[in-house]
């Protein structure tokens, strides 16, 4: 479909849906929609690749939101961008602690405070590209092509993050202005904590309902699992590996990798027993743990004497604790681990040892929850009928349903399995109907001020 215009049909069928104030926004979207792809296309080329370590150096992170508060700042929106303090070690999200230098947060209000709050939410960050020459084209500069738009993050999520800023503006171009105030709020390490998110609501970032903009299909995403890394470690005593060993009570060597295996069989039951049990979550997969990195030995004919396994946990809100965290099943996967040591004398003196790195809490909306049905009800109007569904991974949404007081789902557009893939594509139609969606849902969760004001805008945050 050419940038500028609707699907053949879709103009008569959303007159039925729409009101005229709606119908004159939506269009405008819809004649605007170069300009989205444009925005877009310059969160593309902006370097934001998510840390792999703790302390790795930011990347184009201000830059981005710079672009993002000078467009939001033309529709008399209140901005501010800031850089939260370090979180200390221990800290759920980042038990190693982490520092936000160079990776600013973004928080503004505009519209209100006369009616509901809404907040539009998305993460700056997006996973490594990998090897350029995999893709087509330049991961950092966007492509339209086949009626898609390319790039490293144009799924997950700087397309939807776009489509939130773009369907502000199109507002704002109709000289219409919301009675409730709107909290636009873009932040960093999504992919690699949900630090940023964290920090976004111990900032005060709230409202009384949100979207997420991750890639639903325009499916209204009310449950995801939560996310926690575990690290198992098993000691063993190095020695010459192409040397006989005695036995090692009487001091010959150990393999440590050897001693990991029937540890790492054990999680792989523990994981079978989880997808067994006869109640299970409606929307969201079974809790499981799947091993993903292995590290072990430092010379060929060395017996090693450490490996160490790295899993991802996923839960379901069902299996978190009374706090909404994954302490209870961190202790099942370690009593697991530590049962497999009971036959294995070796395993038995020296049992292995964890470290949980992180605790990214699941949460759940209802799904007869006011945003729930009025984000479906605005993508319908524009022609995308979507429906409820659930989360496998873990989405900021969770953050500010659980720790916000803010009720949020995760509602955007694309297919969620381009997201980290090699040529990472979205629709260009789901990003035009998405912003004209999100312009709906903004005139009908917030009210509409009869004539437009020019006054002070909102401050974030404000309910």
């Amino acid at each position: 479909m050419p940038a500028g215009r609707a699907p053949e049909g879709a103009a008569e069928g959303r007159r039925l849906l729409l009101s005229s104030s709606e119908e004159r926004v939506v269009q405008r979207v819809l004649d605007d929609g170069d300009e989205l792809l444009e925005l877009a296309s310059a969160l593309i080329a902006c370097d934001t690749t998510t840390r792999a370590a703790w302390d790795d150096p930011p990347r184009d992170e201000e830059k981005l939101q710079r672009l993002l508060a000078e467009r939001l700042a033309v529709t008399g929106a209140q901005v501010e961008v800031w850089e939260p303090e370090p979180l200390g070690p221990g800290h759920p999200y980042a038990r190693l602690g982490l520092d936000f230098r160079g990776r600013p947060q973004l928080a503004a209000g505009w519209g209100g405070p006369g009616g509901p709050s809404l907040l539009l939410n998305g993460h700056i960050d997006a996973v490594e590209a990998g090897p350029a020459d995999a893709w087509r084209h330049d991961p950092f500069r966007a492509v339209v092509e086949d009626g898609r738009l390319y790039g490293r993050g144009s799924a997950d999520m700087k397309g939807g993050l776009a489509g939130l800023c773009f369907a502000l503006e199109a507002l704002h171009r109709c000289d219409v202005r919301p009675r409730g105030a709107v909290v636009f709020c873009s932040n960093t390490d999504e992919e690699s904590s949900g630090a940023g998110g964290w920090a976004a609501v111990d900032h005060g970032v709230s409202a009384d309902a949100g979207i997420c903009a991750e890639p639903t299909g325009f499916d209204a995403f009310v449950a995801c699992r939560g996310a926690t890394t575990g690290v198992l470690t098993v000691r063993g005593r190095a020695g010459h590996a192409e040397l006989p060993q005695p036995d090692w009570t009487m001091g010959g060597a150990v393999n440590a990798i050897e001693k990991l295996l029937p540890l790492a069989g054990s999680l792989r039951h523990l994981r079978g027993r989880w997808q067994q049990r006869p109640e299970q979550h409606p929307l969201l997969s079974p809790s499981s743990i799947v091993p993903t990195v292995i590290r072990g030995g430092e010379w060929s004919v060395t017996y090693p004497d450490s490996c160490s396994l790295v899993c991802d946990v996923q839960y379901t809100p069902r299996d978190a604790d009374a706090a909404g965290m994954g302490t209870l099943v961190q202790a099942e996967v370690m009593r697991c681990a530590l049962d497999a040591c009971s036959d294995d004398d070796w395993l038995a003196a020296h049992p292995p040892e964890w470290q949980w790195l992180d605790d990214s809490p699941p949460a759940e909306v209802r799904t007869d929850e006011g945003i729930v049905i009025a984000a479906l009800g605005a993508a319908r109007s524009v022609g995308r009928p979507g429906e409820v569904a659930g989360l496998d991974s873990w989405h900021d949404a969770a953050t500010f349903t659980l720790f916000g007081g803010t009720p949020t789902i995760s509602f955007g557009p694309g297919d969620l399995r381009a997201a980290h893939t090699v040529d990472e594509g979205v629709p260009v139609r789901d990003l035009i109907e998405y912003a004209a969606a999100v312009a709906v849902l903004v005139m009908r969760w917030c009210g509409i001020e009869r004539r437009c004001c020019r006054g002070r805008p909102s401050p974030p945050g404000a309910r």
